[in-house]
């Protein structure tokens, strides 16, 4: 018995090449995508996936179209306020303080008896020196001020002190500009205690503020000549 054929043999499409040929029918060039040089992660599937049935239309049970539904709209976010940085910035000024710069008020005060770098100033009036002593004047006259201040910078130079503090006040109760801080100035500049003042400034609020002077001493005091 002689075998059957496959059924693969059945080939109706073999001569179509040919056919076509010989109409002279030109079939459009079909360029399928390049298989990915690597297995793509499920991520990446559904995303073609969602990509590939974004125009299709989903049908019901009875095969009609479904409507579509309208994607919900994102919630409106409020307009960001411009200011409102600055506004924050100014309720915890008022509040706590925050953000006060001492050296923008008219109360402040630095000064030095020769030429000194702006940097000595920062530091000085930022605590960079640690305060070896201080005294306190406020609500004295001028005359028992003068005394223990004098008192007080003699024995600060005896012991060796870098950095000391001063307060003063802020001379809210003197009828004009205040007495002691006006005087104190003139101690630092002028007379036998400039020779030992390298630099001086108002004190951080910490320790005083405008009510308070930091004074940098000197380790020897200047010649007479440049006094």
């Amino acid at each position: 018995m002689k075998p059957r054929p496959a059924s693969i043999g059945n080939r109706p499409f073999a001569s179509l090449g040919k056919r076509l040929d010989l109409m002279k029918v030109r079939l459009p060039q079909v360029h399928l995508p390049e298989p990915p040089s690597r297995p793509l992660t499920p991520a990446e599937e559904k995303a073609m996936f969602k990509a590939a049935m974004a125009d299709v239309a989903p049908l019901d049970r009875r095969g009609r179209t479904a409507p579509r539904v309208p994607a919900a709209k994102a919630p409106t976010l409020p307009a960001e306020d411009p200011d409102a940085d600055a506004k924050r910035r100014l309720k915890l000024l008022v509040e706590t303080g925050e953000g006060f710069v001492l050296t923008h008020t008219a109360e402040y005060v630095q000064g030095a008896c020769s030429w000194v770098a702006p940097e000595v100033f920062r530091r000085l009036h930022g605590g960079h020196f640690s305060i070896q002593g201080h005294v306190d004047l406020h609500g004295m006259g001028v005359e028992t001020a003068r005394a223990d201040f004098d008192r007080f910078m003699k024995r600060s130079v005896a012991l060796g002190r870098r950095a000391v503090l001063v307060v003063h006040g802020r001379g809210r109760c003197s009828p004009g500009p205040p007495v002691l801080k006006r005087n104190l100035f003139d101690w630092l500049t002028r007379g036998h205690w400039k020779r030992w003042v390298i630099a001086f400034t108002s004190a951080r609020a910490c320790d005083g503020g405008t009510g308070a002077t930091y004074v940098l001493l000197r380790s020897h005091p200047r010649s007479g000549k440049r006094a």
